[in-house]
């Protein structure tokens, strides 16, 4: 199963980073393969909360819902989308850093092809890989701090 995981040190505190993050809409403003998103259910963030993420694809773009399964603020949620193709599992977690006011934030990805298209997880994670790296470049600049090596 093709995984990226990316930590950013903050200096936003703890309550901020996870209010930022557990808004799915900001994806749009961090992640460069996000060409929208928009909340479809709920009115905040939370257990039942949906949003749509279009992302961009190999021809065109691509609407993933994310619902929001598990949520437990101000320290962990859990967000999955399931398509026809692929399935994402995103899990978002902050701490403080210990040294002040600033947090530790990791962004934890799981993506998978379902069925048939599973025997293409191998290539997909290397593309994953990219991707992510770009998501990790402008969500450590939008949460003004550093990367961490993990």
């Amino acid at each position: 199963m093709p995984r990226y995981r990316v930590t950013v040190t903050t200096p936003m505190p703890p309550a901020e980073s996870f209010g930022y993050m557990a808004d799915l809409t900001n994806f749009a403003r961090w992640d460069p393969g996000v060409r929208a998103a928009r909340q479809v259910h709920g009115v905040e963030p939370g257990i039942g909360s949906a949003y749509d993420i279009d992302v961009a694809g190999v021809v065109g773009s691509l609407t993933l819902r994310y619902e929001v399964t598990a949520f437990d603020e101000p320290t962990r949620f859990v967000a999955r989308a399931r398509s026809a193709l692929l399935t994402s599992v995103d899990t978002i977690s902050v701490e403080g850093d210990g040294d002040g006011d600033g947090s530790i934030v990791t962004y934890d990805a799981d993506l998978t092809f379902n069925g048939l298209l599973g025997v293409a997880n191998p290539v997909l994670g290397i593309a994953f890989t990219v991707i992510g790296d770009r998501a990790a470049r402008g969500l450590t600049r939008a949460l003004g701090g550093q990367r961490v090596a993990t």
